[in-house]
Parts: structure tokens; C-alpha cells; sequence
């Protein structure tokens, strides 16, 4: 997916988002039109003007009702990317394909979910159970969190991570929510006491290492790099992308393969860099998926800031922090801003590299933004 004809030739210009909280009264069709219309409107388009869709298979509001809410013009590109939180940046990224290569000119990521007030896909009942669900849910692997415990454990057995590493990955996303008037945390700081005294979820994981439930919808738009010179906004260019799905995967945390600690950011950030001219020492600012704690050191690893096993004490001496070694998840991530599948990062990234986050990193000029790992994934790396 990120060859070099895709590298700077389309950019970010739009940006759109509604509330965050535990209950927002509109339907999820509702706030998809409103983030929609908010990111058009930032960018200075037309709704008419818009040619191509993205979003998520998860996404329950369809291109049909959103067209027609919002009033787009013909259609000529729209693509749906599946597992969640891992195809957050693959929906840019599939954008940026299509407009690269003249399929389309105007178009429009966007997810929106009622997370906090809404079911749990995972809750309810479904009938056959597909493999590997089949060998782990009759022994107590029934959400997410619970999957991604297991290989909390595993890692932290392996290389001697601790739960203080955990908390320095909370305490930086909180920290940084607690800066944002738009996060669900704003006004709730996070301290250690607090952290190490909270209840399990799934042991090791506390409830400050889960993500957020949260209502809310987001969206951005991209255009070639021609007409992102002409738009409202300073344009935020997508120098490369990727996806990953590793052999022999499943769908969501392999425990079967080889090595469990090796995910599909590996994958993903092989090809990513493939085709950047930068290199990890280059960025700046970092958006990493943050559904669990766990999965930000891993996330580290992967995408090449430290070496193997080294992404717990990556995250020691303030290092997420701001003027740390790798600032990260400015706005309050999925952790402390709120959770719609990851797409929050991505607003975020196209903020600092605007120069108007409300914890702005001080020169940034590229960001690196990650979707969820342990699942199929993607990446984009962004730039000013």
C-alpha cells in the first residue's frame, strides 16, 4: 500500500470531530454527520465535492445514509477496512490510494460509534463461535481485555516488565487529557495510589489500563497534494502508510504462532518504513494505539524506538511525556480522551502538525500514528 507513488501525494486538509462522553443523546448517524460536516468545514469543501469514503466494517452507519445526510456528489471510491481499532489508519491510507491513483479527489474517513451508551460486540450472544474463539472463550477469554492480559503476562514474565511501566503509559495519556478541555478525563488526574489501588479488569491489567467507553464521532479529509494547497487549513501530508496482518494471524492476540510478542506492528512497520524517507530517530510526536496499556511498549518495539523486550523501560524517566524521548498520545489517547476505535490518534497527529494540539510538542514536523495492535493493524506517518 505505500508505494512511493503514494509518498506526500495527498494530504490531511480537514479535520472534524463531536463531544466525547459516556452518553450522547443523537444516534450514531447523527454524530457521523455532524463530525463529517465539521471536517468539510474546516477544510473549506463542499459536501458535492466529496467522491470517496472510508471507514470501518464495525461502522454501522453506511455510504448510502451518510451520502444522503450529508449531501455528497457521485460517488467513485468507497471502501470499508475490518478488525476494529486496527484499521483506523488503513482508512486513510486507503483514501490516499485511491485519490493518488485518479479514482477519485475529495475524500472522507470517518467512524463513529456509541461506545459508552451503546452494546458490547463481544456481550452478547453469537451463535457459532469462529476459531480460535472456540479453544480460548470456554476457558474464560471472553472479552478483549481478557485476550490481551494473557499476553500482558506473557510479556512481562518474558522481560521483566512491571506494572509501574504500565502506569507510566497511563499516567502520560492522562496527563495530557488533563490538558485537553474535549477529553472525558480533563478534570480527573491520574497518580500512582490511584492506579496501583484501582480494581482488576483482568489481572495484570488494572482499570486504568483499559481504554475508555465512549459515544462520539470523528472525520477527516484527504485530498492530492495539488489542491491541498488551496484549502482552509495547512495541510498535514500522508509521506507513507501501511498494513499488517502477519502469517498464520488470528484475528485478534496469536498466542499459537512462534512468538506472541511479535504482532502485526512488526509487519506493519517493515513496510512502513520500506517506503518512508524517515526513520523512527525522525518523529517527532507518536499517536500509539492505546485500547490497553500493554500494548503501547509492544507498539514500541515493533515500530522500532527500542529494541526487543525494551519497550517497558522505554517508557521510564518521563520518556511519553512532554520534551520526553518520544512525546505520545498528546490529546489523552483512547485511555483519557476518549475511545472511537483509534481514530482520535489520528486527528490528533494532523493537530500537532498544525501547530494547534492543546499539548503541543514544540517544532513538531512529523508523527508517526498507529492502529491497535494484536489485530490485522496499519500506520501512517504524517508530516508538515
Amino acid at each position: 500500500m505505500a508505494g512511493t507513488g503514494l509518498k506526500d501525494a495527498t494530504a490531511i486538509v480537514g479535520i472534524g470531530q463531536t463531544a466525547f462522553a459516556k452518553h450522547l443523546p443523537e444516534d450514531e448517524r447523527t454524530l457521523a454527520c455532524r463530525a463529517v460536516l465539521a471536517a468539510l468545514d474546516d477544510a473549506g469543501i463542499a459536501p458535492g465535492e466529496v467522491d470517496a469514503l472510508a471507514s470501518y466494517t464495525m461502522e454501522e452507519t453506511d455510504e448510502v445514509e451518510l451520502a444522503k445526510a450529508v449531501g455528497f456528489g457521485d460517488l467513485t471510491y468507497f471502501g470499508k477496512v475490518g478488525y476494529g481499532g486496527g484499521g483506523s489508519c488503513a482508512t486513510v491510507a486507503h483514501l490516499a490510494t485511491a485519490i493518488a491513483a485518479g479514482q477519485a479527489t475529495v475524500g472522507v474517513a470517518w467512524r463513529s460509534r456509541k461506545r459508552g451508551s451503546g452494546p458490547r460486540p463481544w456481550t452478547g450472544a453469537t451463535g457459532q463461535l469462529p476459531a480460535p474463539a472456540q479453544w480460548t472463550r470456554p476457558f474464560g477469554l471472553l472479552r478483549p481485555a481478557d485476550e490481551t492480559a494473557m499476553l500482558a503476562r506473557r510479556y512481562m514474565h518474558e522481560y521483566g516488565a512491571t506494572r509501574d511501566h504500565l502506569f507510566n503509559v497511563a499516567l502520560a495519556c492522562r496527563n495530557r487529557a488533563n490538558q485537553n478541555p474535549a477529553a472525558v478525563m480533563y478534570d480527573r488526574p491520574l497518580t500512582r495510589e490511584l492506579y496501583m489501588t484501582s480494581r482488576w479488569i483482568s489481572e495484570p491489567l488494572c482499570l486504568f489500563d483499559n481504554c475508555l467507553e465512549t459515544d462520539g464521532a470523528l472525520a477527516c479529509v484527504v485530498v492530492g497534494r495539488e489542491r491541498a494547497r488551496d484549502c482552509r487549513r495547512r495541510p498535514v501530508y500522508v509521506h507513507a502508510a501501511a498494513q499488517g496482518l502477519p502469517a498464520q494471524h488470528h484475528g485478534m492476540v496469536n498466542y499459537w504462532n512462534d512468538d506472541p510478542l511479535t504482532g502485526p506492528s512488526w509487519t506493519t512497520a517493515r513496510h512502513l518504513w520500506k517506503h518512508a524517507d524517515l526513520t523512527p530517530d525522525d518523529v517527532d510526536v507518536a499517536q500509539i494505539y492505546d485500547g490497553f496499556s500493554i500494548l503501547v511498549p509492544l507498539s514500541l518495539e515493533g515500530y522500532g524506538f527500542c529494541g526487543r523486550g525494551e519497550g517497558g523501560a522505554f517508557t521510564e524517566q518521563g520518556a511519553l511525556e512532554i520534551g520526553g524521548r518520544l512525546p505520545l498520545n498528546t490529546g489523552g489517547g483512547g485511555l483519557s480522551e476518549g475511545y472511537v476505535h483509534g481514530f482520535n490518534l489520528i486527528t490528533e497527529g494532523v493537530k500537532q502538525l498544525r501547530g494547534t494540539s492543546t499539548a503541543q510538542v514544540p517544532g513538531a514536523a512529523t508523527c508517526l500514528v498507529t492502529a491497535g495492535e494484536s489485530v490485522p493493524t496499519s500506520a501512517l506517518l504524517l508530516r508538515s
